[in-house]
């Protein structure tokens, strides 16, 4: 064999055994596991943190707090450890100050119910805090509680009409309204299994602007507020009706922060306007969908009964079907029907 293939066969062998043993030292490189340092445990007592952000007006829940291991030497005197903490004492009271998720709570961050200013800390900035009685059909049977958002239905007789007969109506008058209380507690009743005890009320407070409280203290003079539940995913749907109205105003650029304002802006804003009805027609044919009007009083120009045939009637004036005109001569005064001859 010519020693000039031989050197190439060679140098081929040797290249092809070197990208072998690259080939296989990458491969089981790759494969081989790194391991992950443990997070060191915590040395210090158990405090209570926010599971989530908690806005200013928050109320508290059970799923809002939980305990956590702290360093002990951060640990605050105001802070809540677990030995000495009554969760469920907690529950109902309101964030006094904003909140980060995994921020420790302090005994100043929050207000108990009875304490003076409870019900300013639970109200959003420039909003009202309104009461009003309701029943306990009108109440979704106890299933409402403080912090859930709901809409106002509104029940009312409209009377009127040429027969007598009234309107019986119900209208959807105001929207993604929060709970602040229900008969005067802002608390969830928790019994021995652990779920929240469901209970009746006779009234509810809720959170409104100033308009809305005005228009909410004439609902109550027109008939009777029923309370309907909102699901948590409502305000999903929404979003994009609010910002083609214009009520949300969509952020510039993509910056999560604001996106997010916008989100809950959305979210804790109670809305009206363009509200649905439903009248006693849309419920069963034999009632009313309008109020009708009443009828014409017989004047100059109107409508009248008319006596039939062409018998005459004497007296001061006859008595004809359609449009009319009254004619005074001295003191006779003739019924002429328009376009008639007199």
């Amino acid at each position: 064999m010519d020693s000039r293939k031989i050197v190439l066969l060679v140098g081929a062998l040797f290249v092809a055994a070197i990208t072998a043993f690259f080939a296989r030292t990458l491969i089981v490189g790759s494969a081989a596991p790194q391991a992950v340092a443990a997070p060191a445990p915590v040395d210090g007592p158990e405090v209570l943190v926010a599971t989530r952000a908690l806005p200013i007006g928050t109320i508290l829940d059970a799923t809002a707090l939980k305990f956590q291991p702290w360093p002990k030497e951060l640990v605050d005197g105001a802070y809540y450890l677990k030995p000495t903490t009554d969760m469920k004492s907690l529950q109902g009271t309101v964030v006094r100050n904003a909140i980060t998720a995994g921020q420790p709570i302090t005994q100043g961050a929050l207000v108990k119910p009875g304490d003076r200013g409870f019900l300013a800390a639970a109200l959003g900035p420039g909003m009202r805090a309104v009461t009003f009685p309701v029943s306990a059909q009108n109440a979704v049977a106890g299933f409402v509680f403080p912090g859930d958002r709901i809409d106002l239905v509104l029940t009312q007789t409209v009377s009127g009409g040429g027969d007598g007969q009234p309107l019986k109506v119900s209208e959807t008058i105001m929207r993604n309204v929060r709970v602040l209380a229900t008969d005067q507690r802002t608390d969830n009743v928790v019994g021995e299994n652990g779920k929240t005890v469901v209970r009746t009320f006779g009234s509810v407070t809720v959170e409104a602007t100033p308009k809305l409280a005005e228009q909410l203290a004439v609902a109550q003079q027109l008939g009777s507020i029923s309370l309907s539940l909102r699901s948590l995913a409502d305000n999903t749907s929404e979003l994009e009706q609010a910002i083609a109205s214009g009520a949300v105003k969509v952020p510039e650029g993509a910056d999560p922060k604001a996106e997010k304002a916008m989100m809950v802006q959305l979210a804790s804003q109670p809305q009206v306007g363009n509200s649905t009805f439903a009248t006693g027609a849309d419920v069963s044919r034999f009632a009313r969908r309008s109020v009708p009007g009443k009828p014409q009083p017989t004047g100059s120009v109107g409508m009248a009964p008319v006596a039939t045939g062409p018998t005459p009637v004497t007296g001061a004036a006859v008595v004809v079907a359609g449009p009319v005109v009254r004619v005074a001569r001295g003191n006779s005064i003739t019924v002429v029907p328009v376009g008639g001859k007199n």
